[in-house]
C-alpha cells in the first residue's frame, strides 16, 4: 500500500507539470495584467504629418511643416519598395516577422551584457519598441524600457507587422527638423522613396541611429565609409545580387539638403484647407503641364511689371474630364509687396464681356436671334440706363455673329433685356456662379457688361461647358474627387453656333501682333475688359482644354494700356501653342438638332417679297423664329415723292407705289443725329383722317417714374425728346394734360415743370401717343 501511494504521490508532481503549470499561470496572469494596464493606459498613435500635395502622377507637388515644425512626409505602403523593407529590417531587427514584438534573446543579452558592463552597452530595440519610443519619447532607463516592452506589446496587437514598419518609417530620425523615410529622400535626395537606389536606401538606413553624427550634406564622407561598410555586409549575407552591390559600392554620395518643392501654391494651400488633417493629397495637377505654365505666366508677367500690369493667374482645364490640370494662382508666389500669395483663381473680379456667349447662346435656345439676326448698335434707353460701347462708337444695323465678335455692348444689353436678366442670372447661378446667386436680387441689366463678380474657375468651367455641348460640371482639383451630376445650361446646337463664333479671326479683339502671325492656335476665344481698365480676361478652348487667363492688379488699380485683347490674349495663345500646338481631334461637329437655312442678309429673317440677298444661316428647327423679313414696306406716294398715302386717303389715280426702309425709331434717331442720309417715307397726306396704326413714339427723356432736382435758383429746366417710327414728321408735347408745343420728330425741348407729380405725353402726327411719370422735386443747391 505505500508503495502504491508513492507511486502516485510521485506521478503527481512530475517536473514536467509542474513547469507546464507555472508558465500557464504566469502566461495567464500576464494576459490579465496586460489586458488591466492596456485598459488603464490605452495606445494612442497621434502623429502629426506634415501635408503633402503630389500630382495626378505622383510626383511631390508642395509640402507644408508640421504645427511643431517637422518635415515629416507620410510614406505611403506603395513607396515602401522592397529593397527598403529589406535593408531596414535586416539592420534594425532581424526577427521582425517572427517575434511578439520584443525579441527576448536579445533583451537577455543586453541586459547581462549592461550587468556585466555596468554601463549601458546595447539596447535590444526591435523595429516595434523604437516605435513605441518614438511615439512616446522619455530618458533612457529601464523604468522608460518597460514602459516600451509594453507599448510595444500594444502596438503588436493593434497594428499588422507591415503597418508598424511603416510607422517606423514614418518617425525614423534624420537630425534637425527632418523625420522619416519618405521626408529624408525628397529633402536630401529630391526624389520619393520608391525611386530610391540600393546606396541610398543604405545611407537612409545607417542614419538614425546616430542622426546628429551622421548628418547628410555636412559629414558625406563618413556617411560613404559607413555605407560601403554596410553594403558589404548586405552582399556578404545575400541580402542583394553581387553585382547591384558593386555597383552600389561605387555610387557617389553627393547628397545635401534642397529646398522642398513649392509649385502651384496657392491650390496646394486651398487642398490644404479644404481636407484638413490628411498626410497626402492627390491633386489633379499634370506635373509637367503645370511647370510649363508657370514658366509661361512668370516669364510674360514681368514683362509687362514695368508697365504697371503686376498680377496674372491662369488655369488649364481637362474637357474631357473637367479636371485642373495647371493653376497658377499668381505670377510670383514670393512677391509679397504685390500680393503674390493672393489666389486670383477664386478672387472675384468684373468679368467684363466675358459672359455674353452664355446671353447669346440662351437667346438662341428661346428663338430670339441666330447669327445672322440683325440687331442695332445705337443709342438706346432702358429706363434711364445707356450702354455705351467701349470706343463710344455706334454701328447702326448689324448681325448678332459680328455683335458677339465684336463685343458690342449696346445689342448686348438688348438681348439681355429680350431674354430677361432673372434668366440670364438663373443660368449663371446653375453653373456655379456664386457671387452672382449671392446678390442676384440687386443685379439688372449692366450684369452683361461687367456690373457683377466673378472668379477665373467659374468662367473656364463656363467655357468647358461650350466645349461639351453645353453640359456644365464643376472642375476637379484632386484625383480622387467625385464626379457630379452634369447640367444642360445650353443646347448642343447653341453651343456650337457660339463655338462658331468665337472662333472667327476676322475680329477686333485678335491681337495686333498676331494678326498675320502663322502660330495663331485654333481656338474658340473671347476677351473681356472691366470697367476703368482693372481686369483684362481672355478664355479660349478646343476639343481637348479650356485656358482662362486674368490679367490686372490684384489692389484693384486700373492700368489705361490694360485689354483683354492686347495684355491677356497673347499670353492664351502662347499657353494653348505650348500645351496643345497641334491637337489631334477634328473640329467641333455641327450637332444632328442643328440646320442650315437661307435668310435675308438685311434682317437675318426667312426671305420675304421685296428680299434680294440671301445667305446661309445656322437655325434650331422648332424653336428659331420663323418670321418673315419686313426691312422694306410698300408706301403709297404721289409722284414728286411729296406725301404719302394710306389705303383710306389714296387717291383714284395719280399716286405710284414705293418701297421705303422699315426702320425702328432707335434707327430713325440714330440717323438723324447723325446725319446719316436715308430713304425717309413723305409726310402722310394731311388730309387724312384715319388713325394710323404703327409704333407708338417712344418718349427718351424724362425717364418714366424718376426722380428730377430742379434747382430753382437757376430755373434747371427739364429736356424732352422721343425717338418715333419713320413716317412721323412732327410730335406734340403735352404737360399734366395741356397742350405745350410740337416740334419736328428728332427736336428736343426744354421745360421747367411744377413741382410733385408730374405726367408728360407726347403724341405723333399719327395720333399715336405714350406717358410717362415722373417727381420733380425742387433744391436751392
Amino acid at each position: 500500500m505505500p508503495m502504491r501511494i508513492s507511486k502516485i504521490y510521485r506521478k503527481a508532481v512530475h517536473p514536467a507539470q509542474l513547469i507546464s503549470g507555472l508558465i500557464l499561470s504566469y502566461a495567464l496572469f500576464f494576459l490579465l495584467f496586460f489586458a488591466l494596464l492596456n485598459k488603464l493606459y490605452p495606445l494612442d498613435i497621434p502623429v502629426e504629418y506634415s501635408t503633402v500635395v503630389v500630382s495626378s502622377d505622383g510626383h511631390l507637388l508642395h509640402a507644408f511643416l508640421t504645427s511643431d515644425d517637422k518635415w515629416r512626409m507620410f510614406i505611403d505602403s506603395k513607396e515602401i519598395s522592397g529593397d527598403l523593407k529589406k535593408a531596414i529590417i535586416f539592420k534594425e531587427d532581424k526577427y521582425f516577422y517572427r517575434h511578439p514584438g520584443i525579441n527576448p534573446l536579445s533583451l537577455a543579452r543586453a541586459l547581462l551584457n549592461n550587468i556585466k558592463e555596468k554601463r549601458r552597452t546595447s539596447g535590444a530595440s526591435t523595429i516595434t519598441m523604437q516605435v513605441a519610443r518614438m511615439l512616446e519619447p522619455k530618458e533612457r532607463n529601464y523604468r522608460s524600457k518597460f514602459i516600451e516592452i509594453f507599448r510595444a506589446f500594444q502596438l503588436e496587437q493593434k497594428l499588422s507587422k507591415d503597418e508598424i514598419l511603416q510607422l517606423y518609417l514614418n518617425l525614423v530620425p534624420y537630425g534637425g527638423n527632418v523625420e522619416g523615410v519618405k521626408s529624408a529622400s525628397v529633402i536630401y535626395f529630391e526624389k520619393m522613396p520608391n525611386h530610391l537606389s540600393i546606396a541610398e536606401i543604405t545611407a537612409l538606413s545607417i542614419i538614425p541611429n546616430r542622426p546628429v553624427s551622421l548628418k547628410l550634406g555636412e559629414n558625406n564622407a563618413y556617411i560613404l565609409e559607413e555605407r560601403n561598410q554596410w553594403l558589404r555586409r548586405f552582399g556578404a549575407a545575400g541580402l542583394f545580387p553581387g553585382e547591384a552591390i558593386r555597383d552600389a559600392l561605387t555610387e557617389p554620395l553627393e547628397a545635401t539638403r534642397h529646398e522642398v518643392p513649392h509649385l502651384a501654391p496657392q491650390l496646394c494651400l486651398r487642398l490644404k484647407s479644404s481636407y484638413p488633417g490628411e498626410p497626402v493629397i492627390q491633386a489633379s495637377i499634370d506635373l509637367e503641364l503645370q511647370r510649363k505654365a508657370e514658366r509661361l505666366v512668370g516669364s510674360y508677367s514681368r514683362r509687362l511689371y514695368f508697365q504697371n500690369i503686376k498680377n496674372a493667374t491662369a488655369l488649364v482645364v481637362d474637357n474631357k474630364t473637367r479636371r485642373v490640370l495647371a493653376y497658377i494662382g499668381s505670377a510670383d508666389f514670393d512677391n509679397a509687396e504685390d500680393g503674390g500669395q493672393v489666389d486670383g483663381i477664386q478672387a472675384i473680379r468684373s468679368p467684363g464681356s466675358t459672359l455674353k456667349p452664355l446671353l447669346y447662346g440662351l437667346a438662341m435656345d428661346l428663338g430670339i436671334v441666330t447669327p445672322k439676326t440683325v440687331v442695332y448698335d445705337v443709342p438706346i434707353s432702358f429706363s434711364g440706363y445707356e450702354p455705351e460701347n467701349y470706343d463710344d462708337n455706334y454701328r447702326g444695323a448689324i448681325t448678332i455673329e459680328e455683335a458677339l465678335a465684336s463685343s458690342l455692348n449696346i445689342p448686348a444689353v438688348n438681348i439681355l433685356d429680350k431674354v430677361g436678366p432673372d434668366i440670364m442670372m438663373e443660368s449663371l447661378s446653375y453653373a456655379g456662379f456664386r457671387q452672382i446667386k449671392r446678390e442676384r436680387g440687386q443685379l439688372g441689366l449692366s450684369l452683361i457688361l461687367g456690373g457683377c463678380g466673378v472668379r477665373l474657375e467659374e468662367l473656364v468651367a463656363l467655357y468647358a461647358s461650350f466645349a461639351n455641348e453645353g453640359e456644365y460640371e464643376p472642375l476637379q482639383l484632386t484625383q480622387g474627387e467625385a464626379h457630379y451630376q452634369k447640367k444642360q445650361i445650353l443646347s448642343a446646337a447653341a453651343s456650337f453656333m457660339i463655338t462658331e463664333i468665337l472662333t472667327k479671326l476676322e475680329r477686333p479683339d485678335l491681337p495686333v501682333a498676331w494678326e498675320s502671325s502663322q502660330h495663331t492656335p485654333k481656338i474658340a476665344w473671347k476677351t473681356g475688359t472691366s470697367y476703368g481698365r482693372r481686369d483684362a480676361w481672355s478664355i479660349g478652348y478646343n476639343h481637348n482644354y479650356t485656358i482662362g487667363v486674368w490679367l490686372g492688379n490684384f489692389s484693384g488699380e486700373g492700368v489705361p494700356d490694360l485689354s483683354g485683347s492686347e495684355k491677356a490674349t497673347p499670353l492664351l495663345f502662347q499657353l494653348f501653342n505650348a500645351i496643345d500646338s497641334d491637337p489631334e481631334e477634328a473640329w467641333f461637329r455641327m450637332p444632328d438638332e442643328l440646320d442650315l437655312r437661307y435668310v435675308c442678309s438685311a434682317s437675318g429673317m426667312l426671305p420675304g417679297e421685296y428680299c434680294t440677298d440671301d445667305i446661309i444661316d445656322y437655325f434650331i428647327p422648332g424653336i428659331s423664329d420663323t418670321r418673315t423679313c419686313e426691312h422694306l414696306k410698300k408706301i403709297l406716294i404721289n409722284p414728286d415723292s411729296s406725301l404719302s398715302y394710306c389705303t383710306a386717303c389714296k387717291p383714284e389715280f395719280g399716286y405710284i407705289d414705293a418701297v421705303y426702309p422699315n426702320l425702328p425709331p432707335e434707327m430713325i434717331s440714330f440717323y438723324e443725329e447723325s446725319t446719316i442720309p436715308y430713304k425717309k417715307i413723305p409726310p402722310h397726306n394731311p388730309e387724312c383722317e384715319r388713325l394710323l396704326t404703327g409704333s407708338d413714339p417712344k418718349i427718351t427723356s424724362p425717364i418714366h417714374e424718376n426722380d428730377y432736382f430742379v434747382n430753382i435758383l437757376d430755373s434747371s429746366e427739364i429736356m424732352l425728346s422721343c425717338q418715333t417710327s419713320n413716317d412721323v414728321q412732327e410730335v406734340f408735347w403735352y404737360i399734366n394734360k395741356k397742350y405745350y408745343d410740337k416740334c419736328k420728330a428728332d427736336e428736343k425741348l426744354f421745360f421747367l415743370p411744377n413741382e410733385g407729380k408730374v405726367e408728360i405725353s407726347c403724341s405723333d402726327d399719327k395720333g399715336r401717343n405714350s406717358s410717362v411719370w415722373i417727381t420733380v422735386k425742387y433744391t436751392s443747391f
